[in-house]
């Protein structure tokens, strides 16, 4: 057995740091991506809060990268065996984005 199969992570703090990364990557401002994970009836919301002047890069044209981010999450509740969802919010006066 190998070092990363005997390690045990919790299935929300993996995808906290999956979806971290990945917005990390896509954005201007990584260092203003923060990440929350907020427990929800046997399921796990990720609250991903961005600064205002990245939002549409987290959205995309028509949500499309919204939508891509949530597809992963949809594989990932598959293999975990735990739901998440995905809340994408404005990180400059806490508005809604989506």
């Amino acid at each position: 057995m190998n070092q990363a199969t005997s390690v045990a992570i919790h299935p929300p703090e993996l995808m906290k740091n999956l979806m971290s990364d990945i917005v990390r990557a896509l954005v201007d401002q990584p260092d203003d991506v923060k990440v929350d994970l907020i427990d929800d009836n046997g399921s796990t919301v990720i609250r991903l809060r961005v600064a205002h002047q990245d939002i549409g890069k987290v959205i995309g044209k028509q949500g499309r990268t919204a939508r891509s981010l949530r597809t992963i999450l949809g594989a990932a509740s598959m293999k975990l065996h735990h739901r998440f969802a995905l809340d994408i919010v404005e990180d400059e006066k806490g508005r809604t984005a989506e």
